[in-house]
């Protein structure tokens, strides 16, 4: 046990060493109370110590602007030692998230040195802005598909037929499958129409009568996306699917339908 001079002198030592380091004595806590990491960079609320004082104060970077640093913030945190954030230039924009209508582009960059000991904190690494997607395929999902009951292809079998009628049915075709999204009320008013459920998978032919100048059926739709169709020979019936998958040299089975 210390005797009763040499008590006397640690408290002065001790207090002393509280001093310099710019902590009052008798304060309740300060940055070198807290646990690591003593320091914080940026903002942070639960950057304190423990103390019994009224009023709180923080070890983060964020207090020299408030002015509610510790008492032994700039000794502790050594401030004038701090290394700031460091970031690289920003990467490239992406490409648009919406090949057609309203979509964003995000760009990013690197940290290159982390802050420390009470520095700067890092900037924004991400950011985005609008776009709007105007891929040349955009028009395509403007299209609306006219459509009939495959009973128009499957006609009687004519032995006059001439020859090239016969080559026409043997030039190229292509199959879409489409995901009924919306089927109008309408189409409950006719036999053939009132096959088209939503939800249900439904084959749509393309034959080469029906192709334009771009060698493909209007309307046959952009694959994952809603577009839109319309009964040729049912007023009113009408709705929209989402093309799930594309068939070249296909026939559609029995019971499908015709672009037309």
């Amino acid at each position: 046990m210390l005797g009763p001079a040499r008590t006397v002198s640690f408290l002065l030592s001790f207090g002393g060493l509280l001093w310099a380091a710019g902590y009052p004595t008798g304060a309740a806590g300060g940055c070198t109370l807290r646990q690591d990491p003593k320091c914080c960079p940026g903002r942070n609320n639960d950057c304190r110590p423990f103390t019994g004082q009224h009023k709180p104060c923080f070890c983060d970077t964020y207090c020299r602007r408030t002015g509610d640093c510790c008492p032994d913030y700039e000794a502790v945190c050594q401030t004038s030692a701090a290394v700031h954030c460091v970031v690289g230039p920003w990467g490239p924009w992406s490409e648009c998230s919406s090949l057609c209508g309203v979509g964003s582009r995000e760009r990013a960059r690197q940290v290159r040195v982390p802050p420390r000991n009470g520095g700067a904190p890092c900037p924004d690494l991400k950011q985005r802005r609008g776009c709007h997607g105007d891929n040349p395929i955009c028009q395509t999902a403007k299209e609306v598909a006219k459509i009939l009951p495959d009973t128009f292809k499957r006609d009687f079998k004519d032995p006059w037929r001439r020859p090239h009628m016969l080559l026409q049915d043997m030039e190229a075709r292509y199959c879409v499958h489409f995901r009924l999204k919306q089927v109008g009320s309408a189409c409950r008013l006719h036999s053939w129409t009132s096959q088209l459920v939503r939800e249900r998978q439904v084959c749509v032919e393309c034959q080469s009568h029906a192709m334009g100048s771009r060698g493909r059926c209007e309307g046959d739709g952009l694959e994952g996306s809603r577009t839109f169709w319309t009964s040729a020979s049912v007023p009113g019936c009408q709705g929209s699917w989402v093309r799930e998958s594309l068939q070249e040299d296909c026939t559609c089975p029995q019971y499908s339908y015709l672009f037309v």
